[in-house]
């Protein structure tokens, strides 16, 4: 829903969305290249964060790992050991 204002009056234009299938119509007779372009759009969204605080929250959290590394409050397990406790795990 949109507000148009044209002479000073105020007017709401409902504006409907195009079916799925017409979108897709028009996907189809993209050349290539806009095909490209609209997937590399359409990638870029969803690997935005749904929240704007997300990346600053994740940028804390890895900050912390780091200081709790450095400052020997967690011992770092080599890929392997932790791959070999689950197989052991696992065939209990």
């Amino acid at each position: 829903m949109a507000t148009l204002r044209l002479s000073g009056v105020a007017a709401t234009v409902v504006v409907m969305a195009r079916p799925l299938s017409q979108i897709q119509e028009e996907i189809q007779s993209l050349s290539a290249s806009d095909k490209e372009s609209l997937l590399r759009l359409l990638l870029d969204e969803f690997d935005r964060p749904a929240n704007p605080d997300v990346d600053a929250a994740w940028l804390q959290e890895a900050q912390r790992r780091s200081r709790e590394i450095d400052d020997g409050t967690v011992r770092c397990v080599p890929a392997d050991e932790v791959f070999a406790r689950i197989e052991d795990s696992l065939k209990r």
